[in-house]
């Protein structure tokens, strides 16, 4: 990896690991220069720098052994904290990535095709009942049912880019505050944007605030919305939990399972109300 990187880069640069589960980033360093390198990142990197929505991309090459790698530059700022999250440039940031005519463009031109909320319910499923979680752990097969019963209410909504790994950690601010960026889109689909803000609320801002939070943000009608936001968190934990097991994690499992039963909790009393 790292002789392929030399050669993307020519003579005088320093490399080091950039961090990160795949091993694949690092940061180039030569003088005064700094860039961020990747290898095989996504076509749709390019369309997202133009948007201003990463970092600049600086160049692109394909390496003999068929191999992309990407340069961008390297940002000088900060990963936002979880209190930065209620900053309404967030909510500004995913309303332009939701409404996006390019990105989505873009997105099925490489071949990510829309996920509606009958094809996630029926995937789900199928993973749960095929580990039998169904009858090992009760709070999965509350959330199942959840799942079942709101079903309905996510049905024909208007699908979009949506990042699908919105945490803090992925949002990057400028050294000078006046650019915020989103970064690693590895997991990127075309699905209801409530699955991306719901997340964001979830995690980071309180329930009294939500109705706020999705104003700033420009939801202009209910439309099922509180409804469709529990039921992708649901989907989320329950697609946690799953990964955990199949990683043989324990540790994170029996914190999924507390995370489910507090959500399973909130959408007991939230559909009671």
């Amino acid at each position: 990896m790292l002789e392929w990187l030399e050669k993307a880069l020519g003579d005088g640069w320093k490399l080091t690991p950039a961090g990160g589960l795949t091993g694949e980033a690092f940061i180039a360093e030569k003088e005064n220069k700094r860039l961020f390198l990747k290898r095989n990142s996504s076509p749709f990197l390019a369309v997202l720098s133009a948007e201003g929505i990463v970092p600049k991309l600086i160049w692109t090459k394909r390496m003999e052994n068929g191999d992309v790698i990407t340069a961008q530059e390297w940002l000088e700022g900060r990963e936002l904290k979880p209190s930065d999250m209620k900053d309404e440039r967030v909510a500004d940031l995913l309303h332009k990535i939701h409404h996006s005519t390019e990105l989505l463009d873009m997105l099925m031109r490489i071949g990510i095709t829309p996920l509606t909320s009958d094809e996630i319910f029926g995937t789900i499923k199928k993973q749960l009942t095929d580990l039998n979680l169904l009858t090992k752990y009760k709070d999965v097969q509350v959330a199942l049912d959840f799942l079942e019963r709101l079903l309905p209410k996510t049905r024909n909504q208007n699908l979009v880019v949506c990042h699908n790994d919105l945490n803090h950690n992925n949002l990057l601010m400028s050294k000078d505050g006046k650019n915020l960026y989103l970064i690693d889109w590895d997991n990127a689909t075309i699905a209801d944007p409530a699955s991306d803000y719901g997340l964001v609320l979830k995690w980071y801002i309180p329930q009294e605030n939500w109705v706020n939070w999705l104003k700033k943000y420009g939801v202009k009608k209910n439309d099922y919305i509180i409804e469709r936001m529990y039921w992708y968190l649901l989907h989320d934990s329950l697609h946690y939990l799953v990964w955990h097991l199949k990683r043989k994690e324990p540790a994170k499992v029996v914190e999924r399972l507390r995370d489910l039963q507090e959500l399973n909790e909130q959408v007991s009393v939230f559909i009671e109300d």
